[in-house]
């Protein structure tokens, strides 16, 4: 028998973030520090064992129908296959995000092991500011990477860009394009604070209207309804997506807007997070946090872990307040928490 997880406010999580690294081989500077990088000890992590383990309380005690595979970049993770394969086993849709550098060598044994969907970060077309936002030379792999994605068979393969205001943000159009004529879904997402640097200003958001005008101008769109925007999979009660959608009109595909600044959708979240070491987080920007490693490694039941999950989720705040005076940064960047 299973219990919805809910929260303080009356919302049910029913999906689950599970970082399995903090390493990653980019650079991103809206997600890790520019330098000083220090990594988990790998005996800090989580075993398989104890992934599946917190995976399989979610799903048989609180129902929970969706979990995405993130990091760091969750392909520095040796065996990667091999934990897919593991949550493949249970009742939910298996997703996960990726820098995609990897994925023309991983896609196939990924999909093989069961992994349903990709979401693939590419922030420009234009190798110079790819190299400049990432550290990395890499825009042609993870090119390659998003047709290795579409030939083994991952539907829907979507593309997450983060506009940040005088870097990338005179690429909106053109990589609205690039979603057109490959079939994937670009999902644009407004700039959070949660880079390494600390150096996030509103003064840097691309906020979801300007993205959406933009388009529009050239590709007229119109809103994707509600009841369609959780996707083909879409068990009874399943929550909305955070990216509100919109259809061309041409019908050549849809694009996504992340309005996690100028339109927050905390009202709506039903999501939860396992960082790589193992720690809770029931908010992307949650300044606190459930150690379920000790519970794990320290002889705890099935029932202790429930405990804990319960706990925490039912102390989930409102919302995040960015933008508000009492807004707190949390004290960890974007990839050590897992998107």
């Amino acid at each position: 028998m299973t219990l919805p997880l809910i929260d303080g406010y009356g919302r049910q999580a029913r999906d689950l973030r599970i970082s399995v690294t903090d390493r990653c081989n980019f650079r991103c500077t809206y997600c890790m520090p520019k330098e000083d990088i220090r990594w988990l000890p790998r005996a800090e992590i989580l075993t398989f064992d104890e992934i599946e383990r917190v995976t399989r309380v979610f799903v048989e005690r609180f129902g929970i129908t969706s979990v995405r595979v993130t990091g760091g970049e969750p392909t520095a993770r040796a065996q990667l296959p091999g934990l897919v394969a593991r949550l493949a086993r249970f009742p939910v849709e298996l997703s996960m995000t990726t820098n995609g550098a990897t994925l023309g060598r991983l896609a196939r044994p990924l999909k093989s092991a069961g992994l349903h969907r990709v979401t693939i970060s590419c922030d420009s077309l234009r190798p110079e500011c790819f190299a400049s936002i990432t550290g990395r030379d890499m825009l042609t792999q993870v090119l390659e990477g998003v047709d290795a994605a579409l030939d083994a068979g991952l539907r829907p393969v979507k593309i997450n860009t983060v506009l940040v205001r005088g870097v990338n943000d005179g690429e909106v159009v053109d990589l609205a394009r690039f979603g057109r004529e490959r079939g994937v879904e670009v999902r644009f997402i407004e700039f959070m604070p949660l880079d390494g640097a600390g150096e996030w200003s509103s003064q840097r958001v691309v906020p979801a209207k300007e993205i959406l005008e933009r388009i529009g101008e050239v590709y007229p769109i119109e809103p994707v309804e509600p009841e369609v925007q959780a996707g083909a999979f879409n068990p009874a009660g399943r929550g909305v997506e955070p990216a509100d959608r919109y259809r061309y009109l041409d019908g050549a595909g849809v694009v996504g807007v992340v309005a996690s600044v100028t339109r927050p959708f905390c009202s709506n979240c039903d999501r939860v997070r396992l960082t790589a070491e193992g720690a809770l987080r029931s908010c992307l920007f949650a300044v606190r946090e459930r150690d379920l490693r000790s519970v794990l490694r320290g002889g705890g039941t099935d029932d202790d872990l429930a405990e804990a999950i319960t706990a925490e989720v039912a102390a989930k705040w409102a919302g995040h307040s960015i933008g508000k005076v009492n807004f707190v940064r949390p004290g960890r960047s974007m990839s050590q928490i897992g998107g």
